[in-house]
């Protein structure tokens, strides 16, 4: 368990997916760069898992200013401004770049990439490579990696963020063999994704447990707006062994509808405008409200039917779709999906401004771990095109960063080992810990909150942490130093759901009345760190 292992570096990223693959490529321009990772190249992170699309203005019919519209409205204008207006502005560039890395996008007739409508958009801006987009994206980049001189350390988690003084130099990791690895590095970029594996039912990838957010918690960085959770409004919920996959957003996009076991088309009570395309935070809710008020299916969900499209279109649009229900025995071209809203994106995370600088030197962020782009809820498409701008801004800003003296605090590392050696002495296993969780989180935090249930999810966690989680090997210690962090995590979204005493975008207190709309809230960013916490009064603009 000693750190006998010790890695020097001007750049170490944190995290494979599609932010931390493309901050490393950026990165390496300056100086030697680390991937830091817990998977394997080209398998970890929600990106690879994203169907649906990227959203970037490339109509001369579109406008900057419509998709920065479309975004601040539904965050419920919780966004920060100056993220938005960078992810707005260099979306284009950066489908640019993977288009000539080779990414293959699917082409109109007159060779422009195809559009497709995702909802809270008021144009069809979301860039597509059938239903599996993310993987077309990580894929190209992987094959960059590949001819790169970045060095990759895989199936080795990140344990702790370095320190010397105020600034982060780097941190500690564990190898599969139980031994501490420590990574010194000039700057460190935090890329490790996503925590809604804190949920019962998620569409997380299995990395995606909110350690990144603890580990900048830990290391004293700002996090904001930690209880904007976004429910996706369709995750399979039958065959059971489906229950949480993602349906992705394209099949309402090419045309799928809702209905409840009445048949009816339900949206049309809800938003009548915009119908299934309506924001996630709004669909969630109206299929939530369906189910528990009894027009649900046997197996507690909706139906979503693309049944009237063509055979020849769902094959051809929805290739993925098709070939995973068929798997599960369910043909989508004859048959209705049943769906209900499943744990899907952290909309909150680490502060940081458009260099992607968090509020600790040496330390930057970028993708799903930082907060303040989506505000109160994403819209479907943003999420991969944050990747590749705040990726490559991250990648760029750390690079930048001057070289200095490379220092490892070894009392910090003897902590670590403490840490790790008391796992051995625990009683309970982490499998226990982690399934208790879930259910606390998903019944007492999830779509609709009130004070008194948040309350107990507090308590309950409290009790959860009085007992020892166990290992009985080196292999699974950091499993249990994962489900430790669970624990930080939902503590984390918690308390911002205390403090947001307001419903808004995908948080919902039903505890609180109030006489506002989210563009008059009085509210801005609630915000923890090891410091305190709070939440910022918020100027409404005339």
């Amino acid at each position: 368990m000693h750190a006998d292992d010790q890695v020097d570096c001007h750049v170490l990223v944190i995290g494979r997916g599609g932010a931390g693959t493309r901050a490393a490529l950026e990165a390496e321009k300056y100086g030697d760069t680390v991937l830091l990772s817990k998977t394997l190249t080209g398998k970890g992170g929600c990106t690879t898992m994203a169907e649906g699309g990227y959203n970037a203005v490339l109509r001369e019919e579109d406008s900057s200013a419509g998709h920065m519209e479309d975004t601040l409205k539904g965050g419920a204008y919780l966004n920060d401004r100056a993220l938005v207006e960078t992810l707005v502005r260099e979306a284009p560039e950066r489908i640019a770049d993977l288009v000539r890395w080779g990414a293959v996008f699917d082409m109109t007739e007159d060779n422009m990439i195809a559009q497709r409508p995702f909802g809270g958009q008021r144009f069809p801006r979301t860039c597509y490579a059938g239903d599996r987009t993310g993987h077309e994206i990580i894929s190209t980049m992987v094959e960059r990696l590949r001819s790169s001189d970045i060095q990759q350390i895989q199936e080795v988690p990140a344990l702790e963020l370095l320190k010397d003084g105020d600034r982060v130099t780097g941190a500690i990791a564990i190898d599969r063999k139980g031994d501490l690895v420590t990574i010194r590095a000039d700057s460190t970029v935090l890329a490790t994704g996503g925590g809604s594996r804190i949920f019962d039912i998620s569409t997380g990838c299995g990395a995606g447990n909110g350690e990144g957010f603890v580990m900048g918690y830990r290391a004293g960085a700002e996090l904001i707006d930690m209880e904007m959770i976004q429910f996706h409004p369709t995750g399979a919920v039958y065959p059971y062994n489906a229950r949480g996959r993602l349906i992705t957003e394209a099949v309402r996009g090419e045309g799928g509808v809702l209905k409840n076991t009445l048949g009816e088309r339900f949206m049309e009570r809800y938003d009548p405008e915009r119908m299934e395309l309506s924001t996630r935070d709004v669909v969630s809710r109206s299929i939530a409200t369906e189910i528990l008020e009894g027009r649900g299916t046997e197996h507690g969900g909706v139906y979503l039917d693309i049944t009237h499209l063509s055979p020849e279109l769902i094959e051809e649009r929805l290739p993925e779709m098709l070939r995973q229900f068929l798997n599960f025995g369910v043909d989508i071209r004859k048959q209705p999906m049943e769906v209900a809203p499943t744990a899907h994106h952290v909309m909150g995370g680490i502060r940081i401004t458009p260099e992607c600088r968090t509020t600790v030197q040496g330390l930057f962020a970028c993708g799903e771990v930082s907060g303040g782009v989506h505000g109160a809820n994403r819209l479907g498409g943003n999420a991969l095109a944050e990747t590749q701008v705040f990726g490559k801004r991250a990648g760029e800003s750390a690079g930048r960063e001057p070289e200095r003296v490379k220092k490892a605090d070894p009392a910090q590392i003897k902590a670590q080992e403490k840490r790790l050696y008391a796992f051995y002495e625990g009683d309970t296993s982490p499998g226990v810990v982690r399934t208790e969780l879930r259910d606390i989180m998903w019944k007492k935090a999830g779509i609709f909150r009130n004070a008194g249930d948040l309350t107990e999810a507090l308590a309950g966690i409290g009790n959860l942490r009085q007992m020892k989680i166990r290992a009985v090997s080196a292999r699974n210690l950091s499993e249990c130093a994962t489900v430790d962090n669970m624990l930080t995590m939902s503590e984390l979204v918690i308390r911002g759901a205390l403090l947001r005493e307001e419903s808004r975008g995908a948080h919902v207190r039903t505890d609180i009345t109030q006489d506002w709309k989210p563009a008059d809230s009085p509210f801005s960013h609630t915000w923890q760190s090891l410091g305190g916490s709070g939440i910022e009064k918020r100027e409404v603009r005339a």
